[in-house]
């Protein structure tokens, strides 16, 4: 078994991507974790769920977006907002199928199945790569956006086109979060790649599509959404646990919050099933 944590890749555009992989010496199910919006690989409690997907048999690889503000200097701090402000969701996709390159080579015939679990805004980077990428064998999504448009509401999007950017105010750093225009520009010259609604039904493999009722920042109805949208995707709500399923930043117990462990433990029975 090996555990190797921040190794640096060569990311989209030049950017780098840093990640931890956990491999067995066998051949085994690989598992690749996408993190969400203002979120890295190293957020809150992902290590215990690193922890635990590897201790049930699986190869488990999470990693931080090139473009998500971190840099490999600074993991888990915002110190690169100009990368933050040029991020978008193409970039993302790419990211993801660069770490799937890489994990596939760096296993060689140590692996079987692709499955990819996505939280948040990464969910529905796992949703869109799940219909690009025939390796990609089944998916979980946790507490996902089912379309990426959906939260531009039209005095955001006057003020956007306007200035330029606009900005996110991430309420556990205190920090002002810029977003430059190009983010909406490249969403909408890439509507065939990146409109979830319009590619979910596309998909032909199994998916599972976790959601607490109590989420206060994706409702729960769009989980139901995308289950409607595709019948070979499953739906697990929990009545409560928020967007992070209880999780927060930093996590400081040896153990996985409740809801936490149930997300993973229903997502590893059905990837073993």
């Amino acid at each position: 078994m090996t555990i190797q944590r921040n190794r640096v890749m060569e990311g989209s555009k030049q950017k780098s991507i840093l990640l931890d992989s956990y491999f067995h010496d066998d051949p085994r199910p690989l598992v690749i974790f996408s993190h969400g919006f203002k979120g890295f690989k190293d957020w809150g409690h992902f290590n215990l769920i690193a922890d635990l997907f590897f201790s049930k048999g699986f190869h488990f690889v999470k990693f931080n977006f090139s473009y998500n503000g971190t840099t490999p200097e600074h993991p888990m701090d915002f110190v690169d907002l100009e990368a933050f402000a040029n991020n978008n969701f193409s970039i993302e996709l790419n990211d993801l199928g660069l770490v799937i390159d890489d994990t596939i080579t760096a296993l060689g015939s140590r692996y079987e199945d692709i499955y990819l679990i996505g939280h948040s805004r990464g969910g529905g980077i796992t949703l869109l790569k799940a219909a690009e990428d025939p390796r990609v064998k089944k998916i979980a999504t946790w507490a996902s956006v089912n379309e990426y448009g959906r939260f531009w509401n039209e005095e955001t999007m006057s003020k956007w086109k306007r200035e330029g950017k606009i900005e996110v105010f991430n309420g556990r750093t205190n920090q002002y979060m810029p977003l430059y225009y190009q983010l909406y520009e490249d969403y909408y010259a890439n509507q065939d790649r990146l409109y979830i609604p319009g590619i979910v039904p596309k998909i032909t493999i199994p998916g599972l599509i976790v959601h607490a009722k109590d989420d206060p920042t994706v409702p729960a109805a769009f989980a139901s959404e995308l289950v409607s949208w595709n019948q070979n995707f499953e739906l697990r709500l929990l009545e409560s646990g928020g967007h992070t399923f209880d999780g927060k930043h930093p996590w400081e117990a040896p153990a996985l919050p409740a809801n936490s462990l149930n997300v993973c433990e229903e997502t590893i029975r059905f990837f073993a099933s």
